[in-house]
């Protein structure tokens, strides 16, 4: 039948998380992204996360506060136009470029709760137990909740809908008292969703103003907004906040207007953030596999690993969600949430990175999502220069360029393992990695006897051996103490463009 009857193999996709937590404050992060896209893409980047851009309580929060979904910073609103990212013509001109460049954007959905509200409104609740929200811990009365929500800046633009406090389940201050409680909202079919996890008894209320997708008119306005968003910027996926905190239902619901409307293609990733793998795979088969979840479990076996002395690396995908549901596992290092300082801090300890990395971009299973605060390094109270010694770059290269075909382990060595990858009919060159967090070491791998007399070499330019494949297709790969070896035919095609030399200077300090 020959190549020409052959199916192409499919590129490798990676997604890489456009954002950290402490990105300054100045407005200029749309640009620094449209200037960084090109260099992002050139190292195989094919999607970016951008953060939740919508109008926050104020112009330094970074839009998990949200409170006006239909304002990307562009109304004069909450002291300021635009947000702390930039405004929606920068944004704009961003997804213009995206768009020409073949690289996909997803959006930060933040669909749980608004906050900022522009007036107090009375309504009757009934407090409850902060640690089980199905308690009531009081008799009914009547609190002045932050639950109007007018957005007199955007005048009616592109949604007329307003908020009351008939929209919402549940707020967490009275302003006649400033007493500060968890406040379930009453009224008739009010009451906390049934179709959340039970996280604190119920998870249905996590912050500010709740919003009730028990409401027809709640749920017509946020199913507008994900496809007016989708269309205005040309979106290909969401990331989806805090997803077992609202209704199973409407994300149900949600996501499959979104695609009628918008194509089947639009993809889907939630953080359900828990260590049970279990509770996450049975979570998924509810929501029908629409989508994919943040493969939290893997990222504790890597801060758990990295800061235990030589601990067993055959065990790192233990009870991860990656081995459970590959199909569905969005694999990360880190990410905003888990940087330090933050509420759900998540260590991996600096030598590890380059470790886990490798585990997550090299191998068959996943979708790997490199993280900004890995690339470009951190600001904030907890600074850090980029990962890896500025070498995350030439990894996710060589995900791009070399890591296809079969996939076969040899993890014999608890502190010393190695994987080879053997190509494709269209892509041959293949890989071969070695990882250690002990001593050097080194493993005798088959990456095939098309390979016989090629000499490799390491991209990362980390051990200066070379490597001559025999003529069983078998070679011995070393990889220095505490560190790891990507393995290459020196004259394959794309090694020219290794090391990377990637600009991480994003800032240009």
């Amino acid at each position: 039948m020959g190549d020409q009857g052959r199916k192409p193999t499919g590129e490798n996709t990676t997604l890489f998380q456009g954002f950290e937590w402490n990105v300054p404050a100045d407005g200029k992060h749309w640009k620094r992204l449209l200037e960084a896209l090109p260099k992002l893409k050139a190292i195989g980047i094919d999607n970016i996360w951008l953060p939740p851009g919508c109008k926050a309580s104020s112009s330094n929060g970074n839009g998990y506060d949200v409170y006006d979904l239909y304002d990307l910073g562009e109304f004069n609103q909450k002291g300021s136009r635009a947000t702390k990212w930039g405004t929606k013509e920068e944004l704009m001109e961003l997804a213009k470029l995206a768009k020409e460049s073949g690289v996909g954007l997803y959006w930060d959905a933040v669909l749980n709760h608004k906050a900022a509200a522009d007036n107090t409104e009375k309504c009757k609740v009934v407090e409850v137990d902060p640690n089980d929200r199905t308690k009531e811990t009081s008799e009914p009365y009547e609190i002045e909740g932050w639950l109007g929500f007018d957005f007199p800046g955007r005048d009616d633009k592109y949604s007329s809908q307003k908020y009351h406090w008939y929209h919402f389940s549940g707020t967490d201050f009275n302003a006649e008292n400033n007493k500060q409680a968890i406040y379930k909202i009453l009224g008739d079919n009010k009451g906390w969703s049934s179709s959340v996890d039970n996280e604190q008894g119920n998870a249905d209320y996590m912050m500010f103003a709740d919003l009730d997708y028990s409401h027809p008119e709640v749920q017509e306005d946020v199913k507008n907004w994900g496809v007016w968003i989708t269309k205005e910027l040309g979106l290909k996926g969401f990331r989806l906040d805090a997803v077992q905190h609202f209704s199973e239902r409407f994300t149900n619901e949600w996501i499959e207007n979104l695609q009628e409307q918008c194509g089947q293609d639009i993809f889907i990733v939630g953080e359900f953030w828990v260590g049970d793998t279990k509770v996450m795979a049975e979570w998924l088969s509810k929501m029908d596999h629409k989508f994919s979840l943040y493969d939290a479990p893997l990222l504790y076996n890597f801060s758990r690993i990295s800061t235990s002395e030589k601990a067993d690396l055959r065990k790192v995908f233990d009870n991860s969600l990656v081995q459970e549901e590959p199909v569905n596992a969005v694999t990360v290092v880190m990410n905003h949430d888990t940087q330090p300082g933050q509420t759900v801090a998540t260590p991996v300890a600096g030598f590890f990175k380059p470790l886990a990395y490798c585990l997550t971009l090299l191998r068959q299973d996943g979708y790997p999502c490199p993280f900004y605060g890995d690339l470009y390094g951190m600001k904030g109270k907890h600074p850090e220069l980029p990962s890896c010694g500025n070498k995350l770059a030439d990894m996710i290269l060589a995900r791009k360029l070399y890591a296809y075909g079969s996939q076969e382990d040899y993890w014999d060595d608890p502190n010393c393992i190695g994987w080879v990858r053997r190509g494709t009919w269209d892509k041959p060159n293949g890989l071969a990695c070695v990882m250690s967090n002990a001593d050097p070491g080194e493993i005798r791998m088959a990456v095939g006897d098309m390979h016989k007399g090629e000499v490799w070499t390491d991209l990362l330019l980390w051990e200066e051996a070379k490597v001559t494949i025999d003529d069983e297709g078998y070679g011995l790969f070393p990889c220095p103490g505490i560190s790891v070896s990507i393995w290459v035919n020196k004259d394959a095609e794309g090694r020219d463009r290794f090391p990377t030399k990637f600009d991480s200077n994003i800032y240009k300090e």
